[in-house]
């Protein structure tokens, strides 16, 4: 199993809950990236702006292209489609307002940790990043914390 952070807006992370998290969808950049998941891989969404942590969902599937519209927005490529697709299924995702506010763990996470909270950015540039088992189990663990949910 490996973990991933996928980095995307709040707008768009409430487009995929509408959808119950049946797939992931990733810009067309991230071809290589997408191609590399495998069913049991975790995807823990980064939402860019609110600086937090809204869930995790486990890849279901293979990774496919697909050029329909789904409702996703990309604020740098407004004719962006996010084509490279993957089936999901949601693992623990907290209603908002439970997430987790990345700028109060930073210390607790490998990938962040060098930065501190006024660099964060620097870590999550791109759509797509692997990380570490360790980190993943942070993130899950406190997302479960703030869910209320057994492990």
């Amino acid at each position: 199993m490996q973990p991933w952070i996928v980095v995307g807006s709040p707008e768009n992370f409430e487009k995929l809950r509408e959808r119950s998290f049946d797939l992931s969808a990733f810009k067309s950049s991230r071809k290589r990236e997408s191609g590399q998941m495998a069913p049991g891989d975790r995807l823990v969404y980064y939402l860019t702006g609110v600086v937090q942590f809204g869930g995790v969902v486990e890849v279901t599937g293979e990774a496919y292209e697909d050029h329909s519209d789904i409702g996703l927005l990309s604020e740098g490529k407004p004719d962006e489609d996010f084509p490279f697709r993957i089936e999901t299924k949601p693992l623990l995702v907290p209603k908002p307002g439970d997430y987790i506010e990345v700028r109060e763990i930073t210390d607790l996470l490998e990938k962040t940790r060098k930065l501190g909270p006024k660099k964060l950015g620097m870590a999550f540039r791109g759509n797509l990043h692997k990380i570490t088992q360790q980190d993943y189990e942070t993130i899950e663990r406190l997302l479960r914390e703030r869910a209320k949910q057994p492990a």
